[in-house]
């Protein structure tokens, strides 16, 4: 025979083969090597990173559709990968994003400025926007979980979250038949006092405190599940005043308990007592003497949320989520301003609002969902320029950045575009995804109520879940205290426990 011919047909059947083995795979660009030669691509769907050679002469690249060259390929970069049978690179699609993104009224999450507060110092953060600045944090964990540094006992019962401010860790919880205020030391979680705060609230979907401290120039604003509001020395948890704020206002409790948590500006702090006297009161933060009353329309109860600081159209004001929907009062006087109930249940509204330039987006569980509201001036009564059923958001709070919310929605973790209210992208993490969230360095900490934590990068293309892990020693009720990163460190609050994990590299 002559081998030409059985030469040329082996060939063309391993040139077939090649072709019908070649693969593709997509995922985000995790590693560069330093000389450029190699990326790390990580696959969401696929739970799984490969290694692809960027060398090859016949490798063709293309970004955003457009010619390119390997080198212009970046950290971050969404990727499909086409492969020779052997796993050779022959085409690279990528996408990068561009400078520009897209938000409401060109609004960008707002960075440290001179006014920022220090720390983690109350809930929600700084701002109370749910963003940390903290830098240098791990981009992924181990199976095991971040390194625990150590872990703080007898808190008691509740799911009050921490402040972190001058190497000091404040939360609440109960003790000996008493509601507690109580500090840690930030470095080895030695206790350091615990002050009490009140009676302790009892109910079937659990015991004990549900807000966290405010720090406030060396100060301590504790405000108990009964209404016990105090302030305290942080330092060693001296009481300097006390008051209720239901029985001086006139409110009486909710269902589950006061949850909000006080709001410290300027010289006052601010919460919402839902009383016949105050719905809303201003106190003088030395001595818890009322600066004003604001009685809205109603008399409407308190909500499970805490107020934050809007400024719309130069006009600043203060925002709640109270039982009967969301309400403004003015800073200086307390006078009402405007009110909405569109994304409000007859239930319980939890989550705070969150401010997006001159836009206010705010949701609510029990089947609602959240609602955009747009105001045209700064005296404007709000327009709803939508409603969603996809941001059915319970207690666990929501991220908003660049554009895009994200929190879960009933039990999906979902990212909602906040212009046009469709959803982005959902995913049921393992139908874990009813929880709580948080917001660091590119990442979300997203805490399971069932108890599972997942590091999750915050992208609007994808569901990009990186880590998870299980705490130990759960307690086997709902974990609802929010997650907080600070000072490089992960805290997760257990009813009796609280775990502080290092997270910075």
């Amino acid at each position: 025979m002559n081998i030409r011919n059985l030469i040329l047909p082996l060939l063309l059947l391993g040139l077939l083969v090649s072709q019908a083995q070649a693969g593709t795979f997509t995922g985000r660009i995790s590693e560069i090597s330093p000389d450029g030669s190699q990326i790390s691509v990580t696959s969401s769907t696929k739970k799984k990173t490969e290694v692809f050679s960027t060398t090859s002469k016949r490798l063709k690249v293309s970004i955003n559709q457009k010619p390119a060259k390997a080198n212009q390929l970046k950290v971050g970069d969404i990727i499909t990968v086409i492969t020779s049978s052997s796993g050779d690179p022959l085409k690279i699609f990528g996408r990068q994003k561009g400078a520009a993104t897209t938000s409401v009224r060109s609004n960008e999450p707002t960075k440290n400025n001179s006014d920022e507060k220090p720390g983690w110092c109350q809930f929600l953060g700084p701002n109370r926007k749910n963003l940390s600045s903290e830098t240098g944090l791990l981009k992924s964990w181990p199976e095991s979980g971040p390194k625990l540094l150590w872990t703080a006992r007898n808190l008691g019962e509740g799911y009050s979250a921490v402040s972190v401010v001058d190497g000091k860790v404040f939360c609440m919880g109960t003790r000996a038949g008493r509601e507690i205020v109580l500090t840690f030391d930030l470095k080895t979680g030695e206790e350091l006092w615990a002050t009490p705060n009140g009676d302790i609230f009892r109910n079937n979907q659990g015991n004990g405190p549900r807000s966290t401290p405010t720090y406030d120039n060396g100060k301590l604003y504790s405000l108990g599940a009964m209404g016990d509001l105090s302030c305290l020395d942080a330092s060693t948890g001296r009481g300097i005043w006390k008051q209720n704020i239901l029985t001086t206002y006139g409110g009486t409790n909710i269902v589950w308990g006061i949850s909000e948590s006080p709001l410290v500006d300027g010289d006052k702090v601010i919460c919402t007592p839902g009383g016949s006297i105050a719905t809303m009161v201003a106190l003088n933060k030395q001595s818890g003497a009322p600066v004003w009353l604001a009685k809205v329309p109603g008399n409407p109860k308190a909500g499970y949320a805490s107020a934050i600081i809007a400024e719309i159209h130069g006009k600043k004001q203060y925002i709640n989520f109270c039982h009967n929907g969301l309400l403004s009062v003015e800073v200086g006087s307390g006078n009402p301003l405007w009110g909405d109930d569109n994304a409000a249940n007859g239930t319980a509204n939890c989550s705070s609002a969150i401010v997006i330039g001159n836009s206010v987006f705010y949701a609510s569980g029990y089947g609602t969902g959240g609602a955009l509201l747009n105001f045209s001036s700064r005296d404007a009564k709000p327009v709803m320029a939508y409603k969603t059923e996809k941001m059915k958001n319970h207690h666990g709070g929501m991220v908003y950045l660049d554009g895009y919310i994200y929190g879960a929605n009933g039990q999906i973790m979902t990212c909602l575009n906040v212009k046009t209210g469709k959803i982005a992208w959902q995913d049921r993490l393992d139908s874990k995804g009813k929880g709580a969230i948080t917001y660091a360095e590119g990442m979300l900490y997203f805490r399971s109520e069932q108890g599972p934590m997942f590091l999750i990068e915050a992208n609007p293309e994808e569901a990009n879940i990186i880590s998870r892990f299980e705490q130990p020693e759960r307690s086997g009720k709902n974990a609802w205290a929010r997650p907080v990163i600070a000072n490089g460190k992960l805290f997760l609050r257990d009813q009796d426990i609280l775990l502080c994990y290092e997270v910075s590299k």
